[in-house]
């Protein structure tokens, strides 16, 4: 497709906006757009947050389970995400605080 038809008038406007509208995702003008993001459907971010859950059960596991003298383990790490899609919080030059981790006696009392 020539998009000098659009100025020669043998495509419409309308045409023309369903035509970019509906782009595959590998498209440069999605990837222009959306960065990373544009490669992530739903599914990824339903497995991302499956894994992140999944991490956070175990490391509750671990830190419930262990010694009371053992070093509690380290809180897990999320699956990184693209930088396109990102949740509303503080601007971009303030660092995010990190999130609170329970400690092991609010978990023992949490699953007691």
């Amino acid at each position: 497709m020539d998009l000098l038809d659009w100025h020669r008038g043998r495509l419409s406007s309308r045409r023309l906006a369903v035509l970019v509208k509906h782009m595959p995702r590998d498209s440069a003008l999605a990837q222009e757009l959306h960065g990373d993001g544009a490669e992530w459907g739903v599914t990824d971010y339903l497995l991302a947050a499956a894994v992140d859950h999944l991490a956070a059960a175990n490391w509750m596991f671990a830190s419930v389970n262990s010694d009371e003298d053992s070093e509690p383990p380290e809180p897990p790490v999320p699956v990184p995400r693209p930088d396109a899609v990102r949740p509303a919080g503080p601007p971009e030059d303030e660092e995010p605080a990190p999130p609170e981790m329970p400690d092991r006696t609010d978990l023992l009392r949490f699953f007691a």
